[in-house]
């Protein structure tokens, strides 16, 4: 192997190892403030290997990291490029893992933010079935929602305004309404319409609760049974998305050396950038696709 490309090799290997210290800083650091205090409140003292030897405190400690690793995970891209930057000896796998971070960083949000919003739907519906329960086992309807509110946690940044306008006298469809802006939260908007029927014409609250929450439950197996459906069109997406990096590991176990051939030829430059042009454009096209189908 020449010299040049020894060096090539290093300064990749090298800026492959300065991406992982940077990630561990980053992490390190927000440990650093932070963790003695959360220590203590976990029943040890940071230093003291007797009070450390905890259970619960090394099971808070496990589940902190996870939690700050799992916030950090879009920039696992960037040892994963450098890897194949030093297979590949050229820094363009390097470059591609830099960009793909805010990329990837932005679709783990959105699933991030999807799962909060069903998870919140999820406590709306039960906190319907909790309100139908108090007020069937004789519960005051501002009492019912108290309790079942503070059980579910479906009412989130507004449960305050919600239960002090129930508890003294205020308008509470009002205030349910106002929590149904938030994000999953849209079956509020049905309690507040039940809530002000039965203020306003003396109907039955439980009924109309019970009614909604099983309008609910369907809306929610409706979702379900279409996600199955479409699982099948998900995974033709991932498989679209791995069939290249399939290819080019099959050449490489046949000697072929791919990397090479992509990364420093002409004509192996052009069919990468095509290539990743062509894939980008094809995986966008199926996933909209596919997202149309769970909007419609």
């Amino acid at each position: 192997m020449s010299t040049a490309g020894l060096s090539v090799r290093d300064v990749l290997q090298a800026a492959s190892v300065l991406c992982v210290v940077v990630v561990l800083w980053e992490v390190v650091e927000r440990r650093r403030v932070t963790g003695r205090a959360r220590l203590v409140l976990a029943g040890g003292v940071a230093g003291l290997p007797g009070n450390l030897g905890g259970p619960a405190v090394w099971s808070a400690v496990a589940a902190r990291w996870w939690a700050v690793l799992r916030g950090r995970r879009a920039w696992l891209c960037l040892p994963a490029a450098g890897v194949v930057a030093a297979l590949g000896e050229s820094p363009l796998p390097l470059v591609a893992g830099v960009v793909a971070v805010p990329v990837v960083g932005r679709r783990l949000r959105e699933a991030e933010h999807r799962r909060e919003r069903e998870a919140r739907a999820e406590r709306v519906v039960a906190l319907c079935g909790a309100v139908v329960g108090e007020l069937r086992a004789g519960w005051q309807p501002a009492q019912a929602l108290s309790f079942a509110a503070r059980e579910t946690g479906a009412l989130g940044d507004e449960e305050a305004a919600v239960l002090a306008a129930a508890r003294f006298g205020g308008d509470v469809p009002e205030a349910l309404r106002r929590a149904a802006g938030q994000d999953g939260a849209d079956g509020l908007a049905g309690m507040a319409a039940c809530w002000q029927v039965a203020v306003d014409g003396g109907a039955g609250l439980a009924a109309g609760l019970d009614r909604l929450e099983a309008a609910l439950r369907d809306h929610r197996e409706q979702r379900e049974r279409l996600r199955a459906e479409l699982a099948g069109a998900w995974a033709t997406v991932a498989v679209l998305a791995v069939l290249p990096l399939a290819g080019v590991a099959l050449g490489a176990a046949l000697g072929a050396d791919p990397l090479r051939v992509l990364l420093h030829t002409p004509a192996g430059l052009a069919c990468l950038a095509v290539g990743g042009a062509l894939e980008a454009a094809g995986l966008w096209w199926a996933a909209r696709i596919v997202r149309g189908g769970e909007r419609a």
